[in-house]
Parts: structure tokens; C-alpha cells; sequence
């Protein structure tokens, strides 16, 4: 067991992790609020069949399509996405290129699955699952599933389950260009301008490392007892 003070990585000697005191990145407001839009126009779309479906034994979400059904819970947690992706942020340490890709992660899945709506029934857990597996893409240093899932809200099992489908939905097509993590930003960007707001993404990334990231060598953390001393439970997410 590590002390209580350090962790190791590569013999050399790192500080003990700690939640982020910085201010939180801009790439997080500007997905939230993408996302928040979309996650509401499907929330919409469902209300509606349901509507249509009113006293038939159907339920809307079956007809929506079956692929991200792992991911759903019974209600919707009491967080918003903004705050979500703020936790995450704040106790993984996980670099604001991963919500990008997580962001990406979650948008080729939709596209291969177009029956599958991201909903506030389903975004928590795709959020946690997609922002993990990119920080073990893109981060010299990340946390393990267990420390994700107290962050998250999830069980640990639960976590490493969805991680797993999670991969198997992607066909493990968890490679990210540098021209597509650029693209995907200039798209957020401009989803931005049109509602009338100019944010830029931070971009810390060099284009090599999005192509030839390897941290096969990096050791993950063992977990932080003070920091998850420090979490709230997320009560809601565990909810199946």
C-alpha cells in the first residue's frame, strides 16, 4: 500500500491526487449545454410516443431501440449535466481532452445505433463510462473503475459492466485522430456561436498524442481514502 501522501509512477515520486481547485475548464459548459439540449429534445420525442402509446402495452423506449438499454435507470438522477461532468472533473483530475472524446465516444455509438436516444434516463452513466475509458486512452495517470464508479454514483460492478458494453457497442473503435478531436471541437464551438455564445476549447493536447498516446508503463493510483471520504453519494445512479 502506497502512503498516504504519494503514489509512484514510473519509480518517480508524484503528489498525493487531490480535487481540482482550478477553475473548471470551458470545454465542460460547452458540452453540457449541447448535451442538455439534446438529452431534452429526446426526452421530448419520448414523452410524446408515449402519448401515442397511451394504453397499449408497448413502452416508448422499447420502440427507441434497444441499444443503450444497459445504461438506463428508472429515474432520472437529481444532478444536472453541468454538475455531473464538474464532479467528474474535480475528483478524477482527468485531462479536459477526455471529455471531448468521451463526447465523441458517445456520439459514434449514436450514430451507429440510431434507434438509441441519449436521454436523462441513460446520459449519467454513458458520461462516466465514456470520460473513464478516454482518460485510460489519453492520461499518463488515471484512477481505477472503483474510484470512477464513488465518483460516478454506480457500483463498481455496475461500472465495470457498462464499461464493457460500453466497448463491445464501439466494437472497441476507441481511436481518436487528431483531425477528428479537432473537428469535434470546432463543431462544439459552433454550437456555441449559434446560441449566441463565443467559448473556445481548451485544446493541451500536442496532435501526437491524440495518434500515439501509450500509458501502458503508467500505473493507476491506488484510491485516495481522504478524497473519497470527501464525495457525496450520487444515490440516485444507483438506482436500476
Amino acid at each position: 500500500m502506497l502512503a498516504a501522501s504519494e503514489f509512484t509512477v514510473n519509480n518517480r515520486r508524484q503528489p498525493e491526487p487531490s480535487p481540482s481547485e482550478s477553475t473548471p475548464p470551458r470545454v465542460l459548459s460547452i458540452l453540457s449545454s449541447v448535451i442538455e439540449k439534446l438529452v431534452a429534445r429526446n426526452d421530448r420525442l419520448v414523452d410524446s410516443s408515449d402519448q401515442k402509446l397511451f394504453g397499449t402495452t408497448t413502452s416508448s423506449l422499447a420502440l427507441l431501440g434497444k441499444g443503450l438499454n444497459a445504461f438506463h435507470g428508472v429515474r432520472a438522477p437529481n444532478i444536472t449535466v453541468l454538475k455531473y461532468l464538474e464532479r467528474l472533473y474535480k475528483y478524477a483530475n482527468c485531462s479536459p481532452a477526455c471529455f471531448v472524446v468521451g463526447y465523441v465516444y458517445i456520439d459514434r455509438m449514436v450514430h451507429k445505433y440510431p434507434d438509441s436516444l441519449v436521454v436523462s434516463l441513460n446520459v449519467h452513466r454513458l458520461l462516466i463510462t465514456s470520460v473513464m475509458i478516454a482518460s485510460k486512452m489519453l492520461d499518463d495517470v488515471h484512477y481505477n473503475n472503483a474510484f470512477y464508479a464513488r465518483i460516478g454514483g454506480v457500483s463498481n460492478a455496475e461500472l465495470n459492466r457498462l464499461e464493457i458494453e460500453f466497448l463491445f457497442l464501439l466494437d472497441f473503435g476507441v481511436m481518436v485522430s487528431s483531425r477528428a478531436f479537432e473537428s469535434y471541437c470546432m463543431h462544439l464551438e459552433k454550437e456555441m456561436l449559434l446560441n449566441g455564445a463565443v467559448h473556445k476549447i481548451e485544446r493541451p493536447l500536442l496532435r501526437s498524442e491524440l495518434q500515439h498516446h501509450d500509458n501502458t508503463s503508467a500505473t493507476p493510483p491506488e484510491e485516495n481514502k481522504k478524497i473519497l471520504h470527501q464525495l457525496k453519494p450520487l444515490t440516485d445512479l444507483l438506482i436500476n
